[in-house]
This record gives C-alpha cells, structure tokens and sequence, in this order.
C-alpha cells in the first residue's frame, strides 16, 4: 500500500473538516441539518479544519525539523515545539475554538515559564492525542524515542497521566497501521502495549512531571494512565461484537473530550468500517461527541491502514492546509 503517510495525515485533516460543523450539535440537530446519513462531503473550498489539524501541523513542522538537524531528544524538541505551540496560539488562523487547556498552558509557555510549570497537570483531554498523529508517521524511531516524544508534545499543555498514555496509544496505533499490522489485530496489540508499558516513566523526556500531592513515584503515576486507557479499551472490546454501524459511537465508548474516550471512539469508527475511510470519517462526525477530534483520528488511523489512494482524489485540492499537509505525507511516505 502506497502513501500511508500522506493517507493518514491527510486523513486526519479530512475528518477534522467533516466533523468541524457537528462538533457541538446533539445528534438529533445533526440529522435535521445533514438527513439521517449525517455529513458526507467535505463544506466549502477550502474546507476548512480546526485546531486539531493546525496543531497536527505544528508538531509535524516541529518533527520534522528536529529530525533535519540531529539528534531528536527531549532538550532539543521542547524549543521548537515550544515556538511553534506559541505561533499557533499567536496566528490569526487560530479562531477555530481551541481549547481552553492548550490556550492556558500555551500562555504559560509564552511567558518564558518551564513547560512542567505551564502544563495543566490536571487535564487529559483530547488535545493531547489530536495532534500527536505524525510521530506515528515517522520512520525509523526507535522504540523509546516514538514512546518518548508522543508523550512529550501532550505534556506541554496536558499534565495528566492519562492524556500521556493515549497518546502514545494514539502514536502507535497509526505507526502500526502503517506498517501493515491488520485491524483486527489493533485491539491486542494496544492492550499489550498497555500492560507491558504500565510502569515505565519516561524520565529523560517527561522530567520532574510526575511530582505533585499524592503521588509517591513516577510509576505509580504512569500507572494510573495506562490503567485507564485499559479500563475504555475493556469497553473499545464490548462494543465491537455487537455495535450499531447507524448508532452514535459515543453511546458505546465516550463523548472523546477526554483523551482516553477520544481514542476509543475514533478506533471503534475506524474498527467498523476498516476498508471504507469515507465512512469511517462519516461516522466520526456524526456523532454527539468531539465529533472533529473522533473523526480526525478516524481518518488518521484509516489513511495510515488504507493509503492515499483510497480517499476521493478531488479532496486533496480543497482541504486546508493542503501543501503544508503534502509536505509532511510526501517526506514520510
């Protein structure tokens, strides 16, 4: 399969635009304003996306950098990531709603503070794993390094432990779509990659994050995401055998404000329709949920497994971002 990179960060893109204008309508205003299949069709030329898609960006750019100028460790990505979280904040583009915990976090970074400092500890929402796609997408990382740098881009704005492990999950998922894993094999092999993570504390990358009231090592801080991230995957499991393709996803895994919940209900969209991408989207944004951050990892997951080639071509030249979007793709594919 060719252009599995491209494939899932154009993916990504196409299910942020999707779900873009149902992000904060109950289903039932989905299906007087779209009819009972929900949106179909990409709005607009550009189509436009949302935070989820520009902040991808800037972790993508941010990688992609760090990788050009050798070698990729914690103290040499944090500035770059840094300016380029505080450059999305600061660009007049940003006026798609962000969220109010990357806002904060990324004043905090502005002002000069340490990262461990300007992060919300107590945040795991799905503004950790919406944008971690393309350190799924780069070749070659060593093991450490893709865990390592995944967490790291969500602790810059969110410090919970749950946000942390997610997007880990939500990196190798993609990383493992792209090479050739099937989906049916995802499901155990992220519960795998759960339990022998559990209590693993990337201390080079993650710092003196784990220290707050109540905790009394970095395993037993780390524990706790991983833990939770079992605890939706148990519910990820439920679902599958006996879901509903025309149901809301979020009634069996989550709304996906949470990063956890995110995860589960873009793979449980994916999951259901693991060789059509268009309706994998589609079931993402017409849901009651997140519905532009379940459908982007939706599309990631699916353009990773599926390739460029299964999207409607002529999306390519209306999406947003489209040349930023194919540099990346082309430079991982």
């Amino acid at each position: 399969m060719s252009g599995r990179a491209s494939g899932s960060i154009f993916g990504l893109a196409y299910g942020d635009a999707l779900g873009k204008p149902t992000e904060f309508l109950d289903m039932r205003r989905i299906v007087a304003r779209y009819g009972p299949d929900g949106p179909r069709d990409l709005e607009g030329s550009p189509a436009l996306v949302t935070d989820d898609t520009q902040m991808a960006l800037a972790v993508g750019e941010g990688l992609a950098y760090a990788l050009a100028n050798p070698p990729l460790t914690p103290e040499h990505v944090i500035p770059i990531w840094r300016r380029a979280f505080v450059d999305w904040a600061r660009s007049p583009d940003n006026n798609r709603a962000p969220g109010n915990t990357c806002m904060r976090a990324i004043g905090g970074l502005a002002e000069g503070h340490p990262w461990v400092k300007a992060t919300i500890q107590g945040s795991k929402g799905c503004g950790a794993n919406m944008r971690v796609t393309p350190v799924g997408l780069v070749p070659g990382l060593k093991g450490e390094v893709r865990s390592g740098a995944a967490q790291l881009q969500a602790a810059l704005t969110h410090g919970h432990p749950t946000g942390l492990a997610a997007s880990e999950l939500t990196a190798y998922a993609v990383w493992w779509l792209r090479e050739g894993m099937a989906p049916r094999e995802l499901q155990s092999a992220l519960r795998e990659h759960c339990h022998a993570q559990r209590t693993t504390y990337h201390e080079r990358w993650l710092g003196e994050l784990w220290q707050r009231p109540g905790v009394s090592s970095p395993e037993e801080f780390i524990a706790r995401g991983w833990d939770e991230c079992l605890e939706v995957l148990d519910r990820l499991d439920a679902a599958l055998p006996v879901v509903d393709r025309t149901a809301d996803p979020c009634l069996a895994t989550g709304g996906g404000w949470i990063a956890d919940e995110a995860l589960a209900t873009a793979l449980l969209c994916f999951l259901m329709f693991p060789e059509d991408p268009v309706a994998a989207i589609w079931r993402g944004a017409a849901s009651s949920g997140d519905s532009d951050s379940i459908a982007c990892l939706a599309g990631a997951f699916a353009g990773a497994y599926l390739g460029m080639d299964a999207w409607p071509a002529e999306w390519a030249t209306r999406i947003e971002y489209a040349d930023r979007l194919a540099r990346l793709g082309t430079a991982w594919d």
